[in-house]
């Protein structure tokens, strides 16, 4: 996982969480991420979180929001998870589940530049 401890506590957690994506997850994934030329893995363990989507060669983690994620709680939580994860020399894309369902070109736009400017040279065509 390109340097980055996996952790295997976290491993069946991460199994579970694959089979009940949700929509708007679901949508990012089949729709984009999936057939994306750099290979993206879902839910996968970092530390001691599990990250929605990951891409270890632009060191790019693509999160999608529900609900819960707005709430005071939430927000505390997301705000110490970004931090660790920027530790690691990683970049944190959030998107709300509003913005897949109402915007998803944009959404898919904005992860392609993103790992396009994080992976400088890489020749990324898309079929």
């Amino acid at each position: 996982m390109s340097g980055l401890a996996y952790n295997t506590e976290l491993q069946e957690r991460a199994r579970s969480l694959r089979g009940s994506m949700t929509p708007q997850e679901c949508q990012l994934w089949f729709q984009f991420l999936r057939s994306y030329p750099l290979r993206f893995r879902r839910q996968r363990p970092i530390g001691n979180y599990i990250v929605d989507f990951y891409c270890a060669r632009a060191k790019l983690v693509v999160e999608v929001n529900g609900y819960e994620h707005f709430t005071d709680k939430g927000r505390r939580y997301d705000v110490r998870r970004k931090e660790f994860l920027e530790s690691l020399g990683l970049k944190v894309l959030r998107f709300s589940d509003g913005d897949i369902e109402r915007d998803f070109d944009r959404v898919c736009r904005c992860i392609d530049a993103e790992t396009r400017a994080r992976c400088p040279g890489l020749n990324l065509k898309r079929e």
